[in-house]
């Protein structure tokens, strides 16, 4: 089985480059390894943390991300069959519309 550091250390190296590796928790820290793959990972990583933490719980911290982009919103909520409505940052976006474009 694997050790939570080695799990840390199975993923890209630029994933985790602010901080030191040794230092995350897998457990305490999962909110951040989950944004942090979801936007900056390749899909070596996204198939670790699909491992690592199971879909559902992907899911529930996608939908509080206010920052997510618009691609990986749309790719979480097509495979988790999750309304995109449901997505903070979908709500966000709506609740601040852009200029128009000329």
């Amino acid at each position: 089985m694997d050790t939570p550091n080695n799990i840390i250390n199975s993923f890209s190296k630029h994933l985790f480059w602010d901080v030191d590796k040794k230092e995350i928790d897998i457990n305490k820290h999962a909110r951040y390894i989950i944004n942090s793959v979801l936007q900056y990972g390749f899909y070596k990583d996204w198939e670790i943390l699909l491992q690592q933490y199971k879909l559902k719980k992907i899911v529930a911290v996608s939908i509080r991300n206010k920052w997510l982009d618009k691609k990986t919103a749309s790719f979480i909520a097509l495979i988790s069959n999750t309304p995109i409505k449901e997505f903070q940052c979908y709500i966000t976006k709506q609740s601040n519309p852009q200029h128009w474009n000329f």
